[in-house]
């Protein structure tokens, strides 16, 4: 007998709701994927599936029917080579995870780095969802006290006379003039408003500003990037390209600054490495983001990032977004996330879990 497989469908309720330009959220169904061999059945590894609504390209009625296929094939010892994973990029992320997991052993060990040991942290920025901006203006105070050096806003709902001034707020802190400052449109500003708003933003001195208009206008996009005196950092803009000539002609065409990576969007850490490659070989910078997984797609990622030795803010830390998420192994301290692999974690201790 070889591996066996089995699936556990499970729904995590937001704390508050989660809210981009695109609308938000309030809670997210994820499957986990759990492979173990039949001769050692104890060792278990764990990967997650999760579909992310509104934005995967395997946000689709029959994802729950691949799975079980996946399984099914997995538990009679056949290929899974039928399966299309460019077409679930998730579930190929989640199966990668659980393997790779199995290998170490079954102990959410997915890389072997100082990271996954809890001896080395990653840097992150600080993320400020979108809320009523006596609200924003708070978590920035919040995440600035917490030592954050980088710190990430989303905008684009809100008035944007209000959002540059939530901007300017931040530059008047003490410190605020040294903070890297981010921003995330999630797409969405205007063909007609683009470039003015990104005239504006300009006085903020801000580090770079992610997806400013909604993905698929590849030629706008690239004129953008010309004329842009704000960088710009592609995001949506890279779901669903998988093949190698078609990443390279994407990010030849439009050329942007800077491109922020999603394992679970993208198709799993082999396909990320794919998206590095080039961008390195284009002179393009890239940082690693999670992706509102819960505590074990969030230490996966976390320990691919480590193990690419990069430097850098990057985009991890979601995993307190949560009213039931599952027990944490990471933990955030003066704006690095740490692992914290079968300790307690005061950090998302005022977090509920499942174990």
């Amino acid at each position: 007998m070889g591996l066996q497989a089995k699936i556990q469908k499970h729904t995590l309720v937001f704390k508050k709701a989660a809210t981009t330009s695109r609308g938000e959220y309030k809670e997210r169904i994820i499957y986990l994927l759990e492979i173990w061999n039949a001769v050692n059945p104890e060792i278990i590894g764990t990967g997650e599936c999760a579909p992310l609504a509104g934005l995967s390209i395997d946000d689709v009625p029959e994802y729950e029917s691949v799975l079980q296929t996946l399984v099914k094939q997995i538990n009679n010892n056949k290929s899974t080579d039928s399966i299309d994973f460019n077409a679930f990029p998730s579930i190929k992320f989640g199966l990668e995870t659980a393997l790779l997991d199995l290998k170490f052993g079954g102990n959410k060990i997915i890389f072997q780095n100082f990271y996954a040991i809890g001896k080395q942290g990653v840097p992150i920025n600080g993320l400020i969802w979108m809320n009523e901006i006596d609200k924003m203006r708070d978590e920035l105070i919040q995440k600035i006290a917490q030592g954050f050096e980088c710190i990430k806003i989303k905008i684009g709902s809100l008035d944007f006379d209000e959002e540059c001034k939530l901007l300017e707020f931040v530059r008047q802190q003490k410190g605020g003039e040294k903070l890297i400052l981010r921003t995330d449109a999630n797409g969405a500003f205007t063909n007609d408003d683009a470039l003015r708003k990104l005239k504006e933003l300009r006085r903020y001195n801000l580090h770079s500003i992610e997806q400013p208009i909604k993905k698929g206008n590849t030629d706008f996009m690239a004129e953008l990037v010309a004329k842009s005196p704000v960088s710009i950092a592609l995001d949506e803009e890279l779901i669903g390209t998988f093949n190698k000539k078609d990443i390279f002609n994407l990010l030849k065409n439009i050329n942007p600054a800077f491109i922020v990576l999603k394992p679970n969007l993208l198709g799993g850490f082999i396909q990320t490495d794919t998206w590095i490659k080039t961008a390195q070989e284009l002179n393009i910078g890239y940082w690693i983001t999670s992706a509102l997984e819960s505590n074990i797609g969030l230490n996966a990622i976390a320990q691919y990032t480590a193990n690419l030795n990069i430097g850098g803010y990057q985009g991890l830390g979601t995993g307190h977004l949560y009213v039931n998420n599952f027990k944490p192994n990471t933990s955030i301290k003066h704006g690095y996330i740490w692992c914290d692999m079968g300790n307690e974690v005061s950090d998302n201790s005022e977090y509920p879990y499942n174990e």
